[in-house]
């Protein structure tokens, strides 16, 4: 599969089915947070995204802090969002 930004229509109709993730200002990039009840259960998720993105090859700009993982995605290789962006925020939203 060739690696391409998204068009503006399939990025839009992407986001109606992405619940919670937000479109930058610049729609390169798609972010979302998520809580969970402690440091272990995040870090947990985050070895799961980890492991994932390995496979892929295509991994997340993130932070953790205590219970709370913010997560941003783009594909650098193209300046914003690809179709691997939107196949790995279905996957983390799959595990949350």
């Amino acid at each position: 599969m060739e690696l391409a930004e998204l068009t503006d229509h399939a990025r839009d109709a992407a986001m109606r089915g992405l619940k919670d993730w937000t479109l930058a200002e610049d729609a390169k990039s798609i972010s979302r947070q998520f809580k969970f009840v402690d440091f272990n259960a995040a870090f947990a998720f985050m070895t799961r995204v980890a492991l994932h993105a390995e496979k892929m090859d295509h991994h997340p700009d993130w932070s953790n802090v205590y219970n709370t993982v913010n997560v941003m995605l783009s594909t650098h290789d193209v300046g914003g969002l690809s179709a691997r962006d939107l196949e790995m925020a279905k996957f983390i939203d799959g595990i949350a």
